[in-house]
């Protein structure tokens, strides 16, 4: 097959499987994630059952699969921001802030129905999300620590916990505002000590 129908097709299924993803999210949002079925999310998405079942098996893949890819978007997100910025110091409060920010803003399906439900198995994709994410921060406070903008009595992976911990609590506070205030006061937790 020529290389632009080829592109053509797969194009195609990404937009179908994301109109999939999509339109079980927010029925499961809705009405519960074991409420929902395979001809609701057919017709919510606009194709016929027969097409909806040979992307998914069932509507708790269709979850899996929707949460894992917020989680990929969200680890994306903050890959993004790590690039953008220049200065051990400050790609480490970028990252922290950026993390804090999709925390809270994430905090939404976690307190429903929805987060129980994505959350009870705690999936592969969601453990190497967080391996992944205490990797990129133990190397920020370890290249922060080593250009003296954090501190290095303590050892970056106690630091990393102690930053994760501390901004996980961003899932509960009411505004954005907040949130920048936790991340201020976490980095002041891990700047050097003044003499």
């Amino acid at each position: 097959m020529p290389k632009l129908w080829n592109e053509t097709i797969e194009a195609h299924r990404r937009e179908v499987r994301d109109a999939i993803l999509d339109s079980t999210a927010a029925l499961a949002a809705e009405h519960g994630p074991l409420s929902v079925t395979m001809s609701q999310i057919a017709e919510k998405a606009g194709i016929g059952r027969a097409t909806l079942y040979k992307y998914f098996p069932d509507v708790e893949a269709i979850l899996h699969a929707w949460h894992a890819r917020e989680i990929a978007g969200h680890l994306a997100r903050l890959t993004e921001v790590l690039d953008s910025v220049e200065g051990p110091g400050t790609r480490l409060e970028s990252v922290l802030e950026a993390y804090a920010l999709i925390t809270h803003e994430s905090h939404g399906h976690q307190d429903t129905d929805l987060g129980a439900f994505l959350h009870r198995d705690n999936g592969d994709h969601l453990a190497h999300a967080h391996r992944h994410l205490h990797h990129m921060v133990q190397h920020l406070l370890t290249e922060a620590a080593q250009a003296g903008d954090v501190r290095d009595d303590i050892p970056p992976a106690e630091l990393t916990r102690y930053c994760l911990s501390a901004l996980a609590a961003a899932r509960t506070l009411p505004s954005e505002a907040a949130v920048r205030r936790l991340v201020t006061v976490t980095l002041a937790g891990v700047r050097p000590p003044q003499s």
